[in-house]
């Protein structure tokens, strides 16, 4: 009890640990956390902070590998984005968005509502500051995380590093032969640089439809590689999101009832989107999203793409539809199917992953195949001895505020039973 004591009085007590060393790094001082650390300075770690504050626990530390809040958003995504769901399923938790903001905020308003967060709840993490090594010591019950110069000790550590930590790169045969630019969406703001060219986009998710669309405003020549059967939806239906009406449903009805009711309407919407090589998986949208990580296995399309013009475009022929890629040669690129197209360039729509099990180490809460918690939604943000995950949800920062609120009312209930112990 004296101890803890310490512990929470002296940020800088530094308790008795066995000696341990970080390949190719030197520690040069340990500094003991009351508090939390998290690791992750985006749109989960600031909520989770946030939330901890507000429940009493006001010693977390955040650290950040980049120098800003956020770096996903402010340094890897396109100019044209918005949220694609209605903000007030965007929000996070305990600050909702001003109000004169558009139902789609886009990527400068929430950039912009994320430093008044960090501001109004004062959260300062510590930027600049990679995490190399996350492990727990059994032996005095800690856990210790190293950067490259600090080893920080803290009973308890939030991953919220989240899905997208490092860009999904694909290899194809011929790669290093094809003579035009190959980026990644990381790497792309607009359409500008693109105008008369003609610009293959590998990926049909909600990024490689926008990026396609974009192209098309800047008078580019795009096509989409569609491997993979998805489900398109509008973005709204009846004056309404989408998500909106399918959360209002699934309070009455479950979710196959739900899925057909979205299917229909989308239909009648936004017509067959087998016609235009957008073939729709067995399953409904909802059902896909509600598997769990074994049964989504050798399943696609597991994320709905919601439409906001791409579609139209795709109809007129602005925008053509390819198979999967089979090699690629000087600048042509031949498909699966045996049709062989000119490219000036390729934009890679591919997504990200998380990259949670090169650092974590010694614990069964993420899985080691993908980086995510093995247990689904909503069960997987908490595991043994203080580790938690924040933004793992595949949910959206709905699922983020969720988690969050979560999170904090469980350490909060621990740091108050530590408190009336020494008191």
């Amino acid at each position: 009890m004296e101890e803890f004591a310490k512990r929470v009085h002296d940020p800088y007590y530094q308790p008795q640990l066995a000696p341990t060393t970080v390949p190719g790094d030197s520690l040069s001082d340990r500094v003991w956390v009351p508090g939390p650390v998290i690791v992750g300075g985006g749109p989960s770690g600031l909520a989770v902070a946030a939330c901890l504050k507000n429940q009493g626990v006001r010693h977390a530390l955040i650290l950040e590998q980049t120098n800003c809040i956020a770096p996903l958003w402010k340094m890897k995504t396109y100019d044209r984005l918005c949220l694609h769901l209605p903000k007030q399923f965007c929000q996070l938790p305990l600050m909702p968005f001003p109000k004169d903001f558009p139902t789609y905020p886009t990527k400068q308003q929430f950039l912009s509502y994320l430093e008044a967060y960090a501001k109004k709840f004062d959260l300062k993490p510590v930027f600049n500051t990679t995490v190399v090594r996350v492990e727990y010591d059994r032996g005095c019950g800690l856990w210790r995380v190293k950067t490259k110069t600090i080893e920080y000790v803290s009973r308890w550590v939030i991953v919220a590093t989240g899905e997208n930590a490092e860009e999904v790169v694909p290899k194809f045969e011929g790669m290093n032969e094809f003579t035009g630019p190959i980026l990644h969406t990381s790497s792309y703001k607009s359409g500008e640089g693109f105008k008369n060219k003609k610009v293959l986009v590998v990926g049909c998710g909600n990024s490689g439809m926008e990026v396609c669309l974009d192209l098309c405003n800047y008078n580019a020549y795009p096509s989409l590689v569609v491997r993979d059967s998805l489900h398109v939806l509008p973005q709204e239906m009846f004056g309404r999101s989408t998500f909106g009406v399918s959360m209002w449903l699934l309070k009455y009805f479950p979710v196959r009832i739900v899925d057909g009711f979205l299917l229909l309407a989308s239909r009648f919407m936004i017509g067959d989107t087998d016609k235009l090589g957008l073939s729709r998986p067995k399953l409904g949208p909802l059902e896909l999203k509600n598997l769990g990580p074994l049964e989504l296995k050798n399943v696609a399309g597991k994320t709905p793409v919601l439409d906001v013009g791409t579609l139209a475009k795709i109809r007129s022929g602005d925008i053509k539809v390819f198979p999967g890629i089979k090699r690629l040669a000087c600048n042509n690129v031949e498909f699966v199917d045996g049709r062989i197209e000119k490219f000036d360039a390729i934009i890679l729509a591919t997504g990200y992953r998380s990259n949670v099990t090169t650092w974590l180490k010694d614990t069964n809460l993420f899985s080691e195949k993908d980086g995510f918690p093995m247990e689904p939604f909503p069960e997987g943000w908490k595991g043994e001895s203080g580790l938690y995950a924040v933004g793992f949800t595949k949910r959206g920062l709905l699922g983020t505020s969720i988690d969050a609120v979560r999170i904090a009312e469980d350490i909060a209930r621990q740091w108050n039973i530590n408190m009336k112990l020494i008191y």
